[in-house]
C-alpha cells in the first residue's frame, strides 16, 4: 500500500498531463504564502516557533483551500525535516507502522520525519492513540490538519501533545492577491470587468485553490472582450458555501441565529436563516429550533411568541418549500422584536438542580391525599386550607417539603407581558406574608 502516502520524492507528470495552476503557483517559502499572518507572522505561533527553533506537533483547523498542506511541507523544508504526507481516509494501520518504521531508520541516520495527516479526523481515537508514542519520542513530528472541529473529533491525549492553530478563510484582499498572481504566471489579465472581478472572487468563497481553478477556466474561454458579471454568472456557477448539517458548520450557523434572536436582531437573523436554507438545511429543523427560542428566549414576556412559531411551522407543513418558509421568517422577525424574557427559562433549571439535590423527600402531609382511614391517622391532609374558600381565594400555605423550606425559582422581568406576572407574584407574596402573621 505504499501508492497510498508520499514518501517526499516527486514525482514528476507525464508531459502530456500539464500541471493544475494551483499546484504551480504553490508557495516556494513561508513568506510566499498569502494570508494567515494570525499564525505565520513573526509574533504568531508559527513565527515564534521557527524564530527560537522549538517547532512542536501542530494540529491546523480551517476550511478547505485556505494552504493547510502547503504550510505543512514549508515547515518541513523550513527545518530540514523529511516531509512524509498521508491521508486518514486512504491509509490504515499496516501503512502506518511503515510510516513509523521509515522514520525510525531516518530518524538513526541523523534526520527527522515531519509527517503530515491531511483529514486526520478521519482516524478514530485507537488510531489516534498510535501515533503518541512516536510524537513522544521524536520519531516524527506530527503536523496533522481538519476541517472538522479538533475538539470533538480528536482525543485528549493527542491535543495535549499538538498545539491547535486556526487557519481562517481568504478575505477578499488575500483572493485578489492571488488572482494577481495567477495573471502575472500566466502573461495576461482575466477578460472580465471590474464588477465580474469581484464576483469571481465572491464565488471562491475564501478558497484559494478554488479561486485558481476558477482562474484558470476563465483564462481557457476565447472572448472578444471583457464579461460583465452576469455573463460570467451565465458561464460560471457560484460554489456552494461550506457547510456540514452534523459538523461545525451547522452549529456555528443555528448558535449565530439563536444569538441574533436572543440580541433583538431581525435582520441578522433573516441573514442566518437564510444562509442555512440555502446552504440546504431541513426548514423543519428551523422551525423546530426558533420554537424553542420562544419558549427559552422570550418566554411568559409574550405568550404569544411560542403560539405564532407554532402557527408558522404548521403553515410550512402544509404549503411545504419554498413558500412556507415565509411562515418561518415571519416567526422568526416576531421573536426578534419581542420581549425578552429567560424567567421561566431559568427557574425550571433551578428547580430541576433543587430536585436533584433534595433527592426523595415527601410533600408535606397538609397537601397529602388521605383515601384511607390509616393514612388519615397518620395525617395525611389533616390542616389542608382549600384556596377557594379561602379570603381573595388564596390560603397561603406552603407547599414545600417540610425539611426544604419555602424556595424561589420564577423570577419575572419588567418586560411586555410578565410585567403583569411580577405584580401577581409579588401581589401573592404580600398576602402569603400576612397570612402568616395572622
Amino acid at each position: 500500500m505504499a501508492d497510498l502516502f508520499d514518501t517526499g520524492t516527486p514525482v514528476a507528470p507525464p508531459d502530456s498531463a500539464p500541471r493544475p495552476l494551483a499546484d504551480r503557483l504553490r508557495p516556494r517559502t513561508l513568506a510566499e504564502v498569502i494570508g494567515q499572518e494570525q499564525v505565520l507572522g513573526p509574533d504568531a505561533p508559527l513565527g515564534v516557533m521557527l524564530d527560537s527553533g522549538s517547532l512542536s506537533s501542530i494540529v491546523f483547523w480551517g476550511p478547505p483551500g485556505v494552504g493547510k498542506t502547503t504550510i505543512a511541507r514549508l515547515l518541513a523544508d523550513a527545518t530540514d525535516l523529511h516531509f512524509v504526507q498521508i491521508s486518514a481516509i486512504f491509509t490504515g494501520v499496516p501503512d502506518l507502522r511503515k510510516v513509523f518504521e521509515a522514520a525510525k531508520l531516518r530518524r538513526a541516520g541523523g534526520q527527522g520525519t515531519l509527517l503530515f495527516v491531511d483529514e486526520i479526523h478521519r482516524f478514530n481515537k485507537a488510531q489516534q492513540d498510535g501515533f503518541l508514542p512516536h510524537m513522544e519520542d521524536g520519531t516524527i513530528l506530527l503536523v496533522g490538519a481538519t476541517t472538522e472541529n479538533p475538539s470533538f473529533e480528536l482525543n485528549a491525549a493527542l491535543l495535549s501533545r499538538a498545539q491547535v492553530l486556526v487557519l481562517e478563510r481568504l478575505g477578499l484582499a488575500d483572493l485578489e492577491r492571488l488572482a494577481s498572481r495567477a495573471e502575472l504566471a500566466l502573461g495576461r489579465t482575466l477578460p472580465l470587468t471590474d464588477a465580474a472581478r469581484q464576483a469571481l472572487l465572491g464565488m471562491a468563497d475564501g478558497d484559494g485553490r478554488a479561486l485558481l481553478n476558477l482562474v484558470e477556466q476563465v483564462m481557457a474561454w476565447k472572448v472578444e472582450a471583457p464579461l460583465d458579471a452576469a455573463a460570467l454568472g451565465s458561464r460560471l456557477m457560484r460554489r456552494a458555501a461550506q457547510y456540514d448539517k452534523s459538523g461545525d458548520g451547522h452549529y456555528n450557523l443555528i448558535s449565530a441565529l439563536h444569538k441574533s434572536v436572543r440580541g433583538s436582531d431581525p435582520d441578522a437573523a433573516l441573514y442566518w436563516f437564510a444562509r442555512m436554507l440555502d446552504a440546504g438545511e431541513d426548514p423543519r429543523y428551523l422551525a423546530r429550533r426558533i420554537t424553542r427560542m420562544a419558549v427559552e428566549d422570550i418566554g411568559l414576556a409574550d405568550p404569544q411568541a411560542q403560539s405564532i412559531c407554532l402557527q408558522g411551522w404548521e403553515t410550512y407543513e402544509r404549503l411545504g418549500s419554498p413558500e412556507g418558509e415565509l411562515a418561518i421568517a415571519q416567526a422568526l422577525v416576531y421573536l426578534a422584536l419581542a420581549p425578552k424574557s429567560n424567567a421561566a427559562y431559568a427557574g425550571y433549571k433551578a428547580a430541576r438542580a433543587a430536585a436533584r439535590k433534595t433527592g426523595s423527600l415527601m410533600p408535606p402531609k397538609h397537601i397529602l391525599n388521605a383515601p384511607t382511614r390509616l393514612m388519615k391517622d397518620h395525617g395525611y391532609g389533616a390542616g389542608y386550607a382549600y384556596d377557594h374558600d379561602a379570603e381573595d381565594g388564596f390560603s397561603g400555605q406552603d407547599y414545600f417539603p417540610e425539611t426544604m423550606g419555602r424556595t424561589e425559582f420564577y423570577a419575572p422581568v419588567e418586560r411586555g407581558f410578565e410585567r403583569d406576572l411580577k405584580k401577581r407574584v409579588e401581589y401573592f407574596a404580600r398576602l402569603r406574608d400576612q397570612r402568616k402573621k395572622t
